[in-house]
């Protein structure tokens, strides 16, 4: 019992603290501005991305042209992220559609060029099982490539059933989530975890 009383008397302290230095305007770290994750649970707090400092790393952004209004807007999402976290060397490089990306990454990856890669891609589902198939394989690939060369490739595949829920999570027409933002910090993160343990 005591414990506890302890425990919870040192969270209200620690809560004290945390409003005291709010109120007080005490500088934070700039975190680029996103709206709500729509695939977000309303009741829990989604994944937060504080901004990292890539200075110095070389990323690649791959994208399909397929659905190109949506993977435009989240290559520019992408970008945006990247540069809020002081990357400048950043590669665009474009294939077909999303079947494409595993294949281009790899041979980006055989170059040894980048501390990190992001594959851009939207599928949205139609009358076939073609949805399916192309989005199994497009996981698969991107995942055996981040074990097989221990360089991080982010999986940035939209798999929506509507055209709405695309433009949803690419912000397009500047409304709704920009999942490319979130892709761009999180190649930050992850190459900077690589860095810091494999050099």
């Amino acid at each position: 019992l005591k414990l506890s009383i302890l425990l919870l008397a040192r969270r209200r302290a620690g809560y004290s603290l945390v409003r005291a230095m709010a109120e007080a305007g005490c500088p934070q770290k700039r975190k680029l501005e996103n709206a709500p994750n729509p695939d977000g649970a309303k009741t829990i707090r989604g994944l937060d991305l504080p901004a990292f400092d890539g200075k110095g790393l070389k990323i690649a952004i791959i994208s399909a042209r397929w659905n190109s209004i949506v993977c435009g807007s989240l290559v520019d999402g992408c970008k945006e992220a990247l540069a809020t976290c002081n990357v400048t060397d950043v590669t665009v490089e474009y294939v077909a559609g999303s079947y494409e990306l595993p294949f281009a990454a790899q041979v980006l990856l055989e170059s040894k060029k980048f501390d990190g890669i992001v594959c851009i891609g939207c599928l949205i589902k139609g009358g076939t099982m073609h949805f399916e198939y192309i989005s199994e394989a497009v996981t698969q690939g991107i995942m055996n490539l981040n074990l097989k060369y221990t360089t991080p490739v982010i999986y940035g595949v939209l798999g929506c059933f509507t055209e709405e829920q695309a433009k949803e999570r690419s912000g397009v027409d500047g409304a709704g989530h920009n999942s490319g933002k979130d892709w761009g910090t999180t190649v930050v993160e992850s190459a900077l975890l690589r860095k810091k343990y494999l050099g």
